[in-house]
């Protein structure tokens, strides 16, 4: 029996980027520090020039012919890199795929347990591959797995959806529900534009009362008197 190795003795990844004295062409079309092109030239003179700007000599295209170098500080280039890397990695929405199996015949207690599961992966954002495993003379009825998927499929209509319809697979039958994403929620107005609103019904009012000759208040005191004199007059018309 072999014996385990405790230590992992495998060498760090090397950089396999080529700078200064590792750049072994005799020439080298040069970019130089402002990004413009110099021209083919000499590996030892492109090295004299980036020494000169105490910079460093960096091979970023080692296919052409002859390799593209260019002049720039390596380590920043190196870190500016990394930093791109890392933003790409967390733009990159990582989507995880679970999966729950059932049984043809499962029993109510055991399906109602693993439909609680594959909800709550659902409302953690992950997709959910169910997989009906046959077996036996159970092969002789694929329709039942099919129900089964499509009884799952409408009890969690609400949190997922059916992104892969049921497939038959050898002695499997798979369905892949992805989460439905939530719809956005109506903004209630802030304090501050409710209080707007208000302003502008008052600031209306007034304008009206304005374009009537008279005051909002006096409009709103006249209003009912008005009101009584209509009164009056419908009650002297019928007697």
């Amino acid at each position: 029996m072999p014996i385990p190795r405790r230590f992992d003795r495998r060498p760090p990844e090397r950089d396999t980027t080529r700078i200064n004295e590792r750049i072994r062409v005799p020439e080298v079309r040069l970019i130089d520090e402002k990004g413009e092109q110099v021209g083919v030239v000499k590996v030892q003179d492109a090295l004299d020039y980036a020494r000169d700007k105490d910079l460093d000599l960096v091979e970023i295209s080692a296919e052409a012919r002859p390799p593209v170098c260019r002049v720039l500080d390596y380590s920043k280039y190196k870190y500016e890199q990394e930093q791109r890397r890392k933003a790409a990695r967390k733009h990159q929405q990582q989507v995880t795929v679970r999966e729950m199996k059932l049984r043809p015949k499962i029993a109510t207690h055991d399906y109602e347990t693993k439909k609680g599961h594959i909800l709550r992966f659902l409302k953690h954002g992950q997709k959910v591959k169910v997989t009906i495993m046959f077996r036996g003379r159970e092969m002789a009825h694929p329709e039942r797995g099919e129900v089964l998927l499509r009884k799952v499929a409408d009890e969690i209509a609400e949190f997922g959806t059916v992104e892969q319809q049921p497939n038959q697979e050898g002695r499997n039958m798979t369905m892949v529900v992805a989460p439905v994403r939530a719809p956005a929620r109506k903004q209630e107005p802030t304090a501050a534009e409710t209080a707007e609103q208000h302003e502008s019904v008052d600031g209306d009012s007034e304008r009206q009362a304005d374009e009537a000759g008279q005051p909002a208040s006096a409009a709103a005191e006249a209003a009912p008197d008005q009101t009584a004199d209509q009164t009056a007059d419908q009650q002297s018309a019928t007697g």
